[in-house]
């Protein structure tokens, strides 16, 4: 397996991003969007195993404007007591993530990924990269041709620019793994992004990983569940032979 790190230039500076595949041919292309405590090794070697499946894999610091990776510190995760800062550390970086600069981020990871991968790609986010997955993919439809979502949280909110509303301007397929008891995607929302996506005619499939916690892919936190994961990664491999493999 070959990872390295790479830089990006976006509309709003360069943004460092870790790139796994295979070797040096141009195989199908997947964007790896990060949960919410960042690029580090965990992501690396998640990237890794997705790309020795025949994927070049694509996983940007979402973060980079605060700093190149690791940009979150998680030390204290492990404690319940000391666990509040972390998420303290965490909720910043993420408010600056807009639905504008998301988007606008987007159309340069997707164009940096194309020049050494093939095809439309693939995008698989975690926690709130499956709502940055969304949002990259509604707005260029016609460059992503695959969205998986695990443990994804936000996607149903009050707001105009609700990632659940845009579910019309889809055209990858979908798969979405919620997390079971999830406080950032209840049943009634995970319910509203059913609707939301059976009105737009997307294909897509939407289920609930029974006990698994928010988080279930990440061995680095304490909601890490090795048979979720392993679950994950057979709906994430059967949707990317679907759909970017051929």
């Amino acid at each position: 397996m070959r990872g390295a790190m790479i830089d990006v230039t976006t509309p709003d500076g360069v943004a460092d991003a870790y790139v796994a595949r295979p070797d040096e041919k141009r195989r199908p292309g997947v964007m790896l969007a990060m949960d919410a405590y960042g690029l580090r090794p965990q992501i690396e070697q998640m990237a890794d195993r997705i790309a020795a499946r025949g994927f070049v894999v694509f996983a940007p610091n979402v973060f980079y404007r605060s700093g190149r990776a690791p940009v979150v510190s998680l030390d204290g995760i492990g404690d319940p007591e000391q666990r509040a800062a972390v998420f303290a550390r965490v909720m910043p970086l993420i408010s600056e993530l807009t639905p504008e600069r998301i988007v606008r981020d987007g159309g340069a990871y997707l164009d940096r990924l194309e020049e050494i991968s093939r095809g439309p790609v693939a995008i698989t986010g975690y926690c709130m990269g499956g709502r940055i997955g969304w949002r990259i993919a509604a707005a260029y439809p016609e460059r992503v041709a695959a969205l998986g979502g695990f443990h994804v949280g936000g996607l149903v909110s009050d707001d105009d620019d609700s990632p659940h509303r845009s579910a019309g301007s889809l055209a990858a397929e979908v798969y979405l793994g919620f997390a079971d008891n999830d406080r950032s995607m209840t049943a009634e929302q995970i319910a509203e992004v059913a609707r939301a996506l059976d009105a737009a005619g997307v294909r897509y499939r939407s289920e609930v990983f029974s006990g698994a916690a928010h988080g279930y892919t990440m061995a680095d936190t304490p909601a890490y569940d090795e048979t979720a994961a392993a679950r994950h990664y057979a709906e994430l491999f059967a949707l990317l032979d679907r759909t970017v493999a051929q």
